[in-house]
């Protein structure tokens, strides 16, 4: 599955990975269900989804770690289904870096290189090369337990590129750092993946990693494939409950729609008001139709006019807590329905809404989406 304009970006290219209908089974359990997924030339795909959905098992059957149930794994045109882990063309970041304590970091660099009997001068050079992509110059002589946490990942990424892989392997490869480091890791990570231009495919249950990274996101659950586009895609258009619900806070409420003349078309959520459409919520769309929808907290503003028809839902502001760049209102609205608001923290912004203040919850244009059976 790919967004519309990917074909044209990918026209005459040949996919680098190729997932066909993949599914693995430990006994009675399938941990995943046949999986299909393309991967591109330069493309940085992300699999994402909480703990037991299959992305791991994934990952580790294009590994070559474990061996599918059924379906076929196609690397740069080869079957590779059954062809051994050392056997493949693919580079394995370690969630623990599984760097060799006893090694210098020269000596973890060039390990691939020399295992495959390479010439000592084109082993030195492509260290020299790998260490200087990650700005490692200098740690040469450096063991392992001598480095930082961040120095220890590019030690790590620097082995994979010495190896010369067509294809890179990120398995939680950022969740052992702090959040600061994590954060210019991943910068630096992905500023290097596209200078490279190699493919690579990242394992990561954390959401914002996977939109800040991705140039497409892969979501699972249960062992299937739930959702497969761009971030604003997966973001902005779920095509499933659990998507909206999993990428990112989703305020839900439902209600029966309304058509008003020229005013357009309304969802009636009983006590809590109404709330219009910038339009029809779906072509076959009839008065009186029951309709569940989803707003994004951030997509939200507060006000103190609760009387204006359609513009906004009733509640009462239940607490406000304050995050630095935005603050939190946890809002319930009348008939008992909690909801999430995030007001930004501008300069010299004051608290405008007092615990237990009436409010209305006002959607910005676009805000209303209506939810997927």
């Amino acid at each position: 599955m790919k967004p519309p304009s990917q074909e044209s970006t990918q026209a005459g290219k040949k996919p680098v990975l190729e997932l066909k209908d993949i599914s693995k089974a430990f006994g009675q359990m399938n941990a995943v269900e046949r999986v299909s997924l393309e991967v591109w030339p330069g493309e940085f795909v992300s699999l994402l989804g909480p703990s037991g959905c299959g992305k791991t098992t994934t990952l580790r059957m294009i590994a070559g770690f474990i061996a599918p149930t059924e379906g076929r794994i196609i690397l740069g045109g080869n079957d590779i289904t059954n062809v051994p882990a050392y056997r493949r063309d693919v580079g394995l970041l370690f969630q623990s870096y599984a760097l060799f304590p006893h090694m210098t970091v020269r000596g973890n660099v060039g390990f691939g290189p020399k295992m495959r009997g390479e010439k000592s001068g084109a082993v030195a050079e492509k260290v020299r090369w790998a260490l200087s992509l990650v700005k490692l110059e200098g740690f040469e002589d450096r063991r392992p337990n001598e480095l930082s946490g961040g120095q220890q990942q590019r030690v790590a990424i620097a082995r994979v590129l010495a190896s010369g892989a067509s294809m890179l392997l990120l398995d939680e490869a950022f969740s052992n750092l702090d959040a600061k480091l994590r954060g210019r890791m991943q910068e630096e990570v992905r500023e290097l993946q596209l200078r490279l231009g190699i493919a690579t495919v990242l394992v990561t249950h954390d959401q914002e990693e996977a939109l800040a990274m991705s140039d497409r996101i892969v979501i699972m659950n249960g062992g299937k494939v739930e959702q497969i586009g761009t971030p604003k895609q997966v973001y902005s258009s779920p095509e499933s409950l659990f998507v909206a619900d999993f990428m990112g806070r989703c305020n839900r409420i439902e209600g029966q729609l309304t058509h008003d003349g020229a005013k357009g078309w309304f969802l009636d959520c009983g006590p809590a008001g109404m709330i219009r459409f910038e339009a029809p919520p779906h072509p076959e769309a009839r008065p009186g139709e029951h309709c569940r929808v989803f707003m994004r907290p951030e997509h939200l503003t507060l006000s103190q006019r609760t009387g204006d028809h359609g513009q906004g839902l009733r509640g009462e502001v239940e607490r406000l807590v304050y995050l630095g760049s935005r603050s939190v209102a946890y809002v319930i609205l009348d008939g008992g329905i909690p909801f999430q608001v995030h007001l930004p923290n501008t300069p010299g912004s004051k608290d405008e809404f007092p615990i237990n203040g009436v409010v209305a919850v006002v959607p910005q244009p676009g805000a209303v989406t209506l939810l997927p059976d």
